[in-house]
């Protein structure tokens, strides 16, 4: 086999050619700190680090949208906590307005500060997250979501509730919607509500009532009606079917299908009273009517058993607010604890991917600076050899 100059030279240079590829390569993994710089470098460690990275990239989200609605969640329970410490000083007032030793000046400076207070509530509902977007608008974050009319406020929102991703099958609610938090308050005692007819000309005072016996309550509008000024009574439903009858005796409670309805004072002829199942009323309702109750005068006996009878609903109607508000504090709370335990999880994750990622693609210092030595001494040796071997032709062999 004859070997030419040319095929030496040649042979010689893609030698070191070669392993200065290789040396780079080590010198970029050194740099870079990474035994995997190219999928080329571990085609199957490649495809499990983006896997990796994915998982990361979806984690790093959970805990932005875990963040976001954590943030909310804490600025709706201050709200709600605010509503609860408003409702509060309104039920304060409240009893201070139906203290007889109260004159109509004074009830109407009560029920001035009440409205204001109503208004203060109405900007708590209307409070916005650092995003500008409504608290209690639902999904139409952008929509203030209470508008008052003259007495009257409105819901301009929906019923929705965002949900948020905090994990690859977990989702929460970064809000309430304002219908289900100010709207959608039980009346009276959660399973009925009384009211006194405004007709009236006695001195009766009908209680919010109790329920004693919950299987022998038959949902439905019930009205009392005393047939004579000797205290005798009738209950009708909705359909004017009597259903109970009696004789009420002064300061006692009347007692029907499961149900204890107390009665202070003494009822003329032909009073009525309602006993009506339990619906829905708003808070702003509720606090318009006290407002306005205070504000009207009471100077007859009847009329001050009217305005009694108004300011006891009144009052167990805000005491319902109060709970309510507490009922919606506690899901906020329980958002916000399963939020903490999944930002947890998701740091827990995060190390673990990172962790797994780095085992796979992270460089082994000490094995890649001996592997850079022993291939930096064979370049130079390559080198060296390679200058040598140049200057040899023919020609020395026949000198």
């Amino acid at each position: 086999m004859r070997i030419s100059t040319s095929a030496m030279h040649y042979n010689a240079l893609q030698n070191m050619l070669t392993q200065q590829a290789t040396l780079s390569k080590t010198q970029n993994q050194i740099a870079l700190g990474r035994r995997v710089t190219t999928p080329a470098d571990d085609p199957v460690a490649s495809v499990h680090i983006m896997e990796l990275e994915r998982s990361l990239q979806e984690n790093d989200q959970y805990k932005a949208n875990a963040d976001m609605a954590q943030n909310r969640l804490a600025l709706e329970e201050q709200a709600l906590d605010d509503a609860g410490s408003l409702l509060q000083r309104i039920r304060e007032l409240s009893v201070q307005g139906n203290n007889a030793t109260i004159d109509a000046q004074n009830r109407r400076t009560i029920a001035t500060e009440i409205r204001g207070l109503t208004n203060d509530l109405m900007n708590m509902a209307n409070r916005k997250d650092a995003n500008g977007e409504f608290l209690f608008s639902g999904y139409s974050t952008l929509t203030q979501p209470f508008v008052s009319s003259g007495n009257t406020v409105n819901y301009q929102g929906d019923q929705g509730s965002r949900q948020l991703a905090i994990g690859d099958t977990q989702r929460i609610a970064d809000n309430h919607p304002g219908a289900e938090v100010f709207m959608n308050i039980g009346e009276g005692n959660g399973t009925y509500v009384t009211g006194a007819g405004a007709g009236n000309t006695g001195t009766a005072v009908i209680g919010g009532g109790t329920v004693t016996n919950i299987a022998n309550w038959v949902p439905d509008d019930y009205t009392l009606r005393f047939t004579d000024a000797l205290g005798n009574y009738e209950i009708v439903d909705s359909t004017a079917t009597v259903v109970g009858t009696g004789t009420y005796t002064t300061n006692s409670s009347i007692a029907f299908r499961g149900t204890s309805i107390p009665i202070t004072g003494t009822p003329a002829a032909n009073d009525t009273f309602t006993i009506s199942r339990s619906r829905t009323e708003d808070i702003f309702t509720t606090l318009n009517d006290l407002a306005t109750a205070l504000e009207n005068n009471a100077e007859t006996p009847a009329t001050k058993a009217q305005f009694n009878t108004r300011m006891a609903t009144a009052l167990q109607q805000i005491d319902q607010a109060q709970d309510h508000f507490s009922t919606v504090r506690a899901q906020v709370g329980t958002r916000l604890g399963s939020l903490d335990n999944a930002v947890d999880s998701l740091e827990s994750q995060k190390v673990e991917f990172q962790s797994m990622a780095s085992e796979l693609r992270d460089l082994d210092y000490a094995e890649a600076i001996t592997r850079m030595n022993q291939q930096l001494i064979g370049l130079q040796a390559a080198q060296a050899s390679y200058s040598r071997i140049s200057q040899l032709s023919l020609f020395d062999y026949l000198r």
